[in-house]
């Protein structure tokens, strides 16, 4: 017991001391403008990927480091780059899996940063950049923890690892299942933590132990076989517009409560938050009532949500009197857990269809599902991951659902089975991920680092 105190106090102190390298580091991470998606420069995805391949190999652990690419299933065109890294487990020790992507986000409108985008600054204890909390925050808490690991435990590391940095999560993960498959002999793992997620608050940490599932899709809606005066047919022809506003409205009732028949909502306690907590870390204005019913957080966690996410539409500098034939929009349905989501989107087809004013014509396409993750909260490695969050945060951790979605998780668990998964972040309710002035909570990110430090301790004296 002695032995095993003294260590932990060991990787612990090394852990600490390690946070300004690490952070450096991230900085020059978030530095490298890595959009995968195609309207943005495809070499700086590389760029990322070399650079995160280049701190794996620093760490001196790997018997293997490459960056490499899978196919997209259904096409000829290859993933965005990815960073691989392993080492196989010594005398009987569990293997553990980490995940965490290297692209990011588009910047947006860049006159909405009060700092530039990529380029790291640091104000009033957090680090401002695109990246620099989702998720290159968690490729640098997998660095730095390993780095911990290796200094302090030397050759008595047994543990197995394998690391698994994406390059397209931010763009829809398409080669994701595919990577899995082409390397499954390297990324079996007793345990996977992804680093994906977020926390409680800035000083108390989460362990993800839901999400929900994902349903999007474009709907077209069509009326009119062209455009027409709208002074000339307006009051006797139904516009797409019109039409479009009118059955988007039967999605929700007068509460903002989602009206959809079939979409299931999980029964689940939930822990204390508040309309003031919910409004702080919303942005919601003054005067703005939060929709729907019940707890706030079985709104957020449990319930399902329906978001228009885009709209195709003529802008009003441009606006003309002219009833439109077409239009389209983004639907984005985050779906509750323990209901699949290609069931999901079913109801949605099917409601939308039913619901179709003045006779409107329907087209659904670019449907995109993943389905919501309950964790097995039974599991060793999640009392080990307690214990460890315990240790670096000083305070015990929250199990607290996500109302986003990791669809990829469910290809984990098919192609990994036994497999017990974590699903840990960096990131605190202030992160504004995917918005401008994203930033890391730098208390927040030492303490992760130092968590994780821990847990890869503890698994490091189990046997499997």
């Amino acid at each position: 017991m002695t032995l095993d105190l003294s260590r932990r106090d060991a990787v612990r102190a090394t852990a600490s001391a390690g946070i300004p390298s690490a952070l450096a580091d991230l900085g020059a991470l978030v530095r490298i403008p890595s959009v995968a998606w195609p309207a943005f420069d495809q070499a700086e995805v590389q760029r990322s990927a070399d650079a995160v391949a280049d701190l794996m190999r620093g760490t001196g652990v790997f018997e293997r480091v490459e960056v490499a690419r899978a196919a997209i299933p259904g096409t000829d065109e290859l993933g965005q780059p990815a960073v691989l890294a392993s080492r196989p487990a010594r005398n009987g020790r569990p293997t553990v899996l980490l995940y965490a992507h290297h692209d990011v986000q588009p910047p947006g409108d860049e006159a909405l940063w009060e700092s530039p985008p990529f380029e790291p600054t640091v104000r009033d204890g957090r680090l401002y950049g695109r990246g620099a909390a989702d998720d290159k925050a968690g490729v640098m808490v997998h660095v730095g923890a390993i780095r911990a690991l290796v200094e302090t435990l030397g050759d008595d590391l047994d543990l197995g690892i394998a690391v698994f940095i994406e390059g397209e999560e931010e763009y829809g993960s398409r080669s994701f299942a595919q990577f899995l498959v082409d390397h499954a002999d390297v990324l079996r793992s007793d345990v996977i933590v992804v680093a994906d997620s977020g926390n409680w608050d800035e000083r108390t940490p989460g362990l993800t132990v839901s999400l929900r599932g994902n349903a999007r899709f474009t709907l077209t809606v069509r009326t009119l076989a062209h455009a027409s005066h709208s002074g000339m047919m307006g009051g006797a022809v139904p516009d797409a517009m019109l039409a479009t506003v009118k059955l988007l409205s039967t999605l929700w009732d007068d509460d903002g409560a989602v009206a959809v028949e079939g979409l299931a909502v999980r029964d689940a306690d939930t822990p204390p938050y508040d309309e003031e907590t919910l409004r702080a870390e919303s942005g919601l204005l003054d005067g703005v009532s939060p929709i729907g019913r019940d707890s706030i957080l079985s709104r957020l966690w449990n319930k399902p949500s329906i978001t228009i996410t885009g709209w195709d539409a003529t802008p009003v500098e441009s606006a003309s009197n002219t009833l439109a034939p077409q239009t389209r929009v983004v639907l984005s349905a985050r779906v509750a857990p323990g209901q699949s989501a290609q069931e999901a989107f079913a109801a949605l087809e099917t409601h939308l269809r039913a619901h179709a004013p003045f006779g409107a014509q329907l087209e659904f396409t670019d449907v995109d599902c993943g389905d919501a993750f309950l964790v097995d909260t039974g599991g060793w490695a999640v009392e080990d991951a307690r214990e460890a969050f315990a240790e670096g945060y000083g305070v015990d951790a929250v199990d607290v659902g996500v109302g986003g979605s990791i669809p990829f998780i469910a290809d984990l668990v098919r192609e990994f089975p036994g497999a017990q998964i974590l699903v840990t972040g960096v990131e605190d309710p202030h992160a504004r991920a995917h918005s401008p002035n994203e930033s890391l909570h730098l208390e927040t990110f030492g303490n992760a680092l130092v968590s994780e430090a821990l847990l890869l301790e503890r698994l490091n004296r189990r046997t499997v």
